[in-house]
């Protein structure tokens, strides 16, 4: 880095699981920033699939031998753990035009809470602009297919914890009449 000050960014979320949306983001934030922490945010009130624990071996996982990329969680303030890690940016995900009110709020809030870090949105690939979490498992529960939603890892999760041995068949197309 040549003596320069690498630029770390936080990207939060409960990634109950990281979808190829999630991906998509974290390597767009890869091409601007030095390092990148994907933060799981711990939230004790929401029940969800994976465990904390499930999510950072995921994550872990998608990113074994990539330096730049870590994998930590936090509870409380994200402002205050972007500051403890050393961050001067948050990085938030941008599906739609839907997203943007509560994400423009939140990034306002978090500057009142702390102007010494920035928010910066990032919108994922076209293919992914439609994908969620909730999505990927309700799909998955009602038997569609997720192959190309999410990482393998994932993917081979999803079956271990709704006990299917092998992906879920899409239906044959069925031709215009």
């Amino acid at each position: 880095m040549n003596g320069k000050r690498r630029t770390l960014a936080v990207f939060p979320g409960s990634f109950d699981p990281i979808t190829n949306g999630h991906l998509d983001i974290i390597e767009r934030s890869l091409t601007v920033f030095d390092l990148v922490t994907v933060a799981i945010l711990v939230n004790l009130e929401k029940q969800p699939l994976f465990t904390v624990e499930e999510r950072v071996e995921i994550i872990r996982e998608e990113y074994q031998g990539n330096p730049r990329v870590k994998v930590d969680t936090f509870t409380g303030l994200l402002v205050d753990y972007a500051e403890k890690a050393g961050a001067t940016v948050i990085v938030r995900g941008l599906r739609a035009i839907s997203d943007f009110e509560f994400e423009f709020q939140m990034a306002l809030m978090n500057r009142h809470l702390n102007s010494r870090i920035e928010t910066v949105f990032m919108m994922p690939a076209e293919r992914y602009s439609y994908l969620s979490s909730r999505l990927v498992k309700e799909v998955f529960q009602l038997g569609g297919g997720v192959r190309e939603l999410v990482p393998a890892g994932v993917e081979r999760r999803l079956r271990e914890k709704y006990g299917r041995s092998r992906a879920p068949q899409t239906a044959p197309r069925r031709r215009a009449r």
